[in-house]
């Protein structure tokens, strides 16, 4: 377990940097891909109070959502006109309130905000009829949220192991979706499989720590989970 921390290190110092050029996309999905991008690393960097680098992510994500007004308020397939019109507008702001979030020092207002743009980029792809790999690791947040609650409660006597297993397998099963959607190129990634199989792994196996009813087990399974969904998410999301 300690060779899989050292791993999951090193690949989030590895994943950092990504940059925006939004003229190197040509349709509103590929700009779109290259805005969220930078949103994930944004909030990464926010979340862990590097709040220079978050600045950076998000002036890149500025700009090129800043772009979408004039390069594709015409022409917004394959999302629906008004809902694309919606999210513009809508976007400005989130990203104006994240910006001054940062400025301020506030890392947590800032993620919030990303995150709720985030939410409705993945509302308007799922109107559209779209969903991919990033779509499916993003929604990986709610299975494991009922993890790391099923979790914190077993270590308190307050759940039992069966519920654990449960919540352990739902979030298992929705890792092998993930899994399946990514395409030939990024599942044949060392990073990648590192990242999937691992957490594929854990989350079969704390079901097995919770019937043997080992809590500090359970409790360094879900941390690990926790760890290998948001790579999955910095890098994939």
């Amino acid at each position: 377990m300690l060779h899989r921390a050292i791993i999951l290190a090193l690949l989030l110092w590895a994943g950092c940097g990504s940059r925006i050029n939004a003229a190197e996309t040509s349709d509103p999905a590929g700009t779109m891909q290259t805005v969220m991008a930078s949103l994930r690393a944004a909030a990464s960097y926010a979340r862990t109070g590097n709040l220079a680098l978050a600045q950076v992510e998000l002036g890149d994500a500025k700009g090129a959502w800043d772009g979408w007004l004039g390069s594709f308020s015409d022409r917004p397939a394959p999302y629906p006109s008004s809902a694309w019109q919606s999210l513009l507008i809508a976007g400005k702001d989130n990203l104006a309130r994240a910006n001054d979030a940062l400025h301020a020092g506030d890392g947590s207002g800032a993620t919030s905000e990303i995150l709720a743009l985030r939410r409705s980029i993945r509302e308007l792809r799922r109107e559209a009829g779209r969903f991919e790999l990033n779509d499916c690791v993003f929604d990986l947040a709610a299975p494991m949220e009922q993890l790391r609650s099923a979790a914190v409660r077993f270590g308190e006597a307050k759940a039992g192991a069966e519920e654990v297993k449960a919540v352990g397998v739902a979030l298992r099963d929705h890792l092998q979706r993930c899994n399946g959607l990514a395409s030939p190129e990024i599942a044949s990634e060392a990073e990648f499989r590192r990242l999937m199989d691992g957490a594929i792994s854990s989350a079969g196996e704390i079901g097995s720590a919770a019937a043997a009813g080992d809590a500090g087990l359970v409790h360094r399974y879900q941390i690990e989970l926790q760890s290998f969904v948001n790579l999955l998410d910095f890098r994939f999301g």
